[in-house]
């Protein structure tokens, strides 16, 4: 999330009443999770163990819960509870805003766009020309859709990201200030979900179509001209590159990578990033060809243990 102008180090902390390391004028440009972070970024970090991910990561700025050497070119903002206060800056910058109307005033719909009745589009949604947005479908705010996307009955565009911290009084959610974005020609089948970036974007590249019932996590990015079959669920920040088909119910970890041109067969556990250019089944995932050996090998197992009975 870029912020709208550039705001100082000194603003930012009056802003969370937190103590600073820097220069008061050191230029803060916006925020962001450590994936997808760059230069004039804050990024906030609570536990030791990703302390020096943190600070060697793109991000300029860094909001954390102890005092540390700051690196070199970089501040920090020292916090009780970064958490909390990444919270306060995203409310600040993109808070929620209600809407009394169907179709947003602030939103831009393309020419030779169709909206069937009973669909929300929320303040600042563009979509693109030569779309078909059926009935009943929900577009949160700043989502964006390319042209000639087709999205089915029920679905929903940018619901908030499944990123809780548990706390002792019960789970204290991460608040979702990203957007999606389509690219052109995507298609989106009936009661899929698509959830929005934390601060960035949940991206689907062009081309891309998915089936009814699918399920996409936050800030994760699908690549173009891809497949993904009912009931499949793709968790937060996964990579799935250009051309992958994931056949149905597959269920995959967050944070993985699935390479290009992959095939991943129904029902498999992607538990771990797999390379491009291979058919995959079963859990934990493996290349297919080798999973079904297994499988038969397995089968096998009555009759030797009956041979070995009649020895």
């Amino acid at each position: 999330m870029k912020f709208p102008t550039a705001f100082s180090l000194a603003q930012i902390s009056e802003l969370i009443k937190a103590e600073f390391v820097g220069d008061a004028n050191f230029p803060v440009l916006g925020m962001n999770e450590i994936h997808v972070v760059e230069k004039g970024d804050i990024v906030f970090v609570d536990h030791p163990k990703y302390y020096d991910k943190a600070l060697e990561s793109a991000a300029t700025i860094v909001l954390i819960n102890k005092k540390v050497a700051c690196p070199e070119g970089k501040a920090l903002l020292i916090s009780d509870d970064p958490f909390r206060d990444f919270n306060i800056l995203s409310n600040y910058f993109r808070p929620f805003k209600s809407s009394d109307k169907s179709i947003a005033v602030s939103a831009k719909i393309g020419k030779n766009t169709i909206i069937q009745p009973n669909v929300f589009i929320g303040n600042n949604v563009v979509i693109g020309d030569d779309c078909v947005i059926h009935a009943n479908v929900a577009i949160y705010d700043n989502c964006i859709l390319g042209n000639g996307v087709t999205v089915h009955s029920g679905s929903v565009l940018g619901a908030d990201a499944f990123y809780y911290k548990n706390r002792p009084e019960g789970f204290d959610k991460l608040l979702s200030g990203g957007r999606v974005v389509l690219e052109d020609r995507v298609d989106i089948g009936a009661l899929c979900t698509i959830d929005k970036g934390v601060t960035g974007d949940t991206t689907i590249g062009a081309g891309t179509k998915l089936d009814n019932q699918v399920h996409v996590g936050h800030d994760t990015i699908i690549g173009k001209k891809c497949l993904i079959a009912s009931q499949t669920g793709i968790a937060g920040c996964v990579i799935i590159e250009d051309e992958v088909t994931l056949w149905g119910q597959v269920g995959t970890n967050s944070g993985i990578t699935i390479g290009k041109k992959a095939v991943v067969m129904g029902q498999t556990g992607v538990t771990k990033s797999v390379e491009g250019g291979k058919s995959y089944f079963g859990t934990p995932i493996e290349e297919s060809r080798e999973k079904l050996k297994q499988l038969a090998y397995v089968k096998k197992i009555p009759e030797i243990i009956k041979k070995l009975e009649d020895k």
